[in-house]
């Protein structure tokens, strides 16, 4: 399991203040009105903590102003950049709710115990998530993460059990 959990990745600058217009990579946007610091990326393992002086709303952003950060020029210095945040200081999962951080990597296996893949990317679409799985012969294979799909994941263990409905391969 990660440590740290990204919340964000820096678009681009906002204003003349430092401002820096964020794309929220957590699923409650309002979540950073919560969060009184953010971790910079520096490359690595360094981190950088950033205290936040305020927060507010811009359609599907937020616009952050970081101590530290007093102008646009050193604001779009940080574009690109990822926010982080403890996992202590995450928000609480429901039931068969997971950090996307924790499932990339994941051994996928078949219901009888057959190793099928890897997890490696995470699909958010409008009706449920969709796992992109590659598979031992390097092939891609979408997995619709619903229960009939998906039966098991284990983040102790690193691993996914499934159900291949027919037509997913």
């Amino acid at each position: 399991m990660e440590a740290m959990l990204q919340v964000g990745v820096v678009a681009k600058a906002h204003g003349v203040r430092g401002e820096v217009k964020v794309f929220p990579t957590t699923d409650s946007p309002q979540r950073f009105k919560d969060l009184s610091y953010v971790y910079l990326d520096a490359g690595g393992e360094d981190f950088r903590k950033l205290k936040i002086q305020s927060v507010k709303s811009v359609n599907r952003f937020a616009v952050l102003k970081l101590e530290g950060i007093e102008n646009m020029d050193q604001a779009e210095g940080y574009r690109g950049q990822t926010l982080w945040i403890p996992r202590e200081e995450a928000q609480p999962l429901k039931e068969d709710e997971y950090y996307v951080g924790d499932l990339i990597g994941m051994d996928v296996l078949l219901e009888d115990g057959t190793p099928f893949g890897t997890l490696k990317d995470v699909m958010e679409t409008g009706a449920n998530d969709v796992y992109v799985v590659e598979t031992a012969q390097g092939r891609e294979v979408l997995l619709p993460a619903i229960g009939e799909c998906i039966l098991d994941v284990d983040v102790e263990t690193d691993v996914m059990t499934i159900h291949l409905m027919d037509g997913l391969v």
